[in-house]
């Protein structure tokens, strides 16, 4: 077994530190090494953001009028920077909700992320369907200039860019989160929509067409606000890395865990917490009930140390209190 999986013991599940001697000389490097993005997708990628179609006007901040800007209702954490998210579907095109926790984008679609650390603009993030496959996407980082009139594509990611403490990703890290869902699309979906927090919400896309299926129902999540908010914060920070559904791959793990814990919400398991498939596979193992200094899932949230397994493992180096908070919570009342 990988040292970056927590061991049983007779009395349970011990900490991962004290089963694994010798972790920090083993480190979970294999789960860091991504294969090299397909060179055709990227080339498919424009080198400018100002190429992309996200604006109308780049000089002014003016987006495109086709281009809908939106929030998910649980963000994934990134050290505090603030976040912009924008999607464009081609002309008269529609997403694929016949499998509701699986929308399959079609060829065409463009996602946008803008990303500002301390007041400065860092980084605006491009995903882009480029084919018509379900793993056809190409994504990659454009690092704004010192004068904020354009962003250049950096596949190769930066460090501390733009001055700032703020890490961007190289275009093979990419998928290590995106590659890990049947969608590859992350923040916009039938859970996050539904609990989005801005006007472009789920029954907002449904009414502009943009879906194949809309939902029949309302969907909402179960429990208190105390239930809730660890749920989404685990499903937005974790769930795209533990799932049960990822998509098979013959190349390198690329933040693919060996143990199947799920994290995941999904539309037809939201009867009460308990048929959630965190509640179902994570409480008991990872998630100690009224214990959340026995639980690993606390330990590996509190962590931010490259030897050491955290979580989220990727984009991140200072630990989200208010996500932590959220989940220690939760689990003392478990």
């Amino acid at each position: 077994m990988s040292t970056c999986e927590r061991r049983p013991t007779r009395a349970g599940f011990a900490p991962l530190w004290l089963a694994a001697a010798g972790l920090a000389a083993a480190g979970c490097d294999d789960l860091r090494q991504c294969d090299p993005p397909d060179p055709e997708r990227q080339a498919e990628l424009p080198a400018a953001l100002s190429q992309t179609g996200l604006y109308a006007d780049i000089a002014s901040g003016t987006v495109a009028s086709d281009v809908v800007a939106y929030a998910p209702g649980f963000e994934l954490w990134s050290d505090g920077a603030d976040k912009q998210r924008f999607i464009r579907l081609p002309k008269g095109a529609q997403i694929d909700t016949s499998a509701q926790d699986a929308w399959q984008f079609p060829d065409g679609t463009r996602l946008w992320k803008e990303f500002r650390r301390d007041g400065v603009l860092v980084e605006t993030r491009l995903l882009a369907k480029v084919g018509p496959a379900p793993e056809d996407w190409a994504a990659v980082a454009y690092v704004w200039n010192a004068d904020g009139t354009d962003a250049l594509a950096t596949p190769g990611g930066a460090e501390d860019a733009r001055g700032t403490p703020h890490d961007v990703p190289a275009a093979a890290e990419c998928m290590g989160c995106h590659g890990g869902t049947e969608s590859r699309v992350l923040g916009f979906s039938a859970i996050q929509l539904a609990a989005s927090p801005g006007e472009v919400d789920l029954d907002e896309i449904a009414a502009r067409g943009m879906l194949s299926h809309p939902p029949r129902r309302p969907i909402r999540l179960p429990g208190d606000a105390v239930a809730q908010a660890a749920l989404g914060w685990l499903h937005a920070n974790c769930s795209h890395c533990h799932n049960r559904t990822r998509p098979s791959s013959d190349g390198a793990r690329c933040y693919d865990p060996q143990r199947r814990f799920d994290f995941t919400l999904r539309v037809d398991e939201l009867a009460s917490v308990e048929t959630t498939a965190t509640y179902r596979t994570a409480v008991g193992t990872v998630i100690r009930p009224g214990d959340p200094d026995d639980s690993d899932a606390v330990e590996r949230a509190r962590r931010r140390d490259p030897d050491w397994p955290s979580m989220p493992p990727l984009g991140t180096e200072i630990v989200d209190q208010d996500g932590l908070a959220a989940l220690r919570a939760w689990i003392r009342r478990l």
